[in-house]
């Protein structure tokens, strides 16, 4: 059979595997995944990190964010219908059946935790707690407000995680994967509130809690800018913690210059280029911020 010959339901084998694509947002992982990667060279400064322990941390980090998006599509099937923005997702257009969704998070949890276990214990000890976090974001925007945080503390363990992967103990070097963990954890928080804009009114509606829906769109912004300047504190700490240079500094430069870009492209009254803002610049942050510290590590 060819990627082009039919499977179950005439689809293509290319299309199936486009869809489950999709359905976990794959392309999303350049939100998280380079700072795993630039964690994995701040542990290891001034030499390339072993190969199979690099190895184990991307499938850790592919997989437990698989777990992640997979169970949030899951558990918000139901809303997801009621959206009109969300409604054509996988689940509620029923291209994909909840039954497969629900084998894909079991077989990608096992992934994550099997991954951990041949890291080392202390790893394997930690990665039931972690995917207890990455799972119960997904219940948190029925009762707190704050959920957009929980989505950030989701994303910035990977920073801690992939600091225990290497070196296998906490000590005090910690401080330094601390630090990223909380720049990422506000970031994500930031853009999260501005994504969220979006669906205020429904929001309100369904009795679903976030930041938009309890505080209004304007003062939601604001918050996004306060999450964003605390970013940009926790980086200069992590660049005097980490003793970084001149490479990291104009990396950490760049990253306030795209912040800025951000929220000059969303305004309370004009929510259009919200995409833009997430995607395109978000995208370039996380990118450009880790290329930047892997070089300056490695020189």
């Amino acid at each position: 059979m060819t990627a082009a010959e039919p499977t179950r339901g005439g689809r293509s084998l290319g299309g199936t595997v486009r869809t489950w694509l999709e359905l976990v947002r794959f392309s999303h992982t350049i939100f998280a995944l380079p700072f795993a990667v630039m964690a994995l060279f701040l542990a290891t400064p001034g030499r390339w990190p072993e190969p199979t322990v690099t190895v184990l941390v991307l499938v850790c980090m592919v997989a437990a964010r698989t777990a992640a998006m997979a169970y949030n599509r899951l558990v918000d099937r139901d809303i997801d219908a009621e959206n009109p923005r969300t409604r054509s997702r996988h689940l509620p257009a029923g291209l994909i059946g909840s039954r497969e969704v629900l084998a894909l998070i079991v077989l990608s949890s096992a992934v994550f935790m099997g991954g951990a276990f041949l890291l080392n214990r202390l790893a394997f000890v930690c990665s039931l707690p972690v995917l207890a976090v990455l799972l119960g974001y997904s219940h948190t925007k029925r009762f707190f407000s704050g959920t957009h945080f929980v989505l950030g503390l989701a994303l910035g363990l990977a920073p801690l995680g992939v600091w225990i992967a290497v070196r296998g103990v906490i000590d005090a070097s910690v401080a330094v994967p601390a630090l990223l963990g909380g720049a990422v954890l506000l970031w994500v928080a930031g853009f999260d509130v501005i994504y969220s804009c979006q669906d205020v009114g429904f929001d309100r509606r369904a009795g679903l809690h976030s930041v938009p829906a309890r505080l209004g769109v304007p003062r939601a912004l604001w918050l996004a800018r306060a999450c964003h300047v605390g970013m940009l504190a926790l980086l200069v700490l992590l660049g005097r913690s980490a003793e970084l240079g001149a490479i990291y500094w104009c990396g950490a430069a760049v990253t306030a210059l795209l912040l800025l870009w951000e929220h000059r492209l969303v305004r309370a009254e004009d929510l259009s280029r919200v995409d833009m803002a997430f995607f395109t610049v978000n995208g370039g942050i996380s990118v450009l911020l880790s290329v930047f510290t892997i070089v300056e590590v490695m020189r």
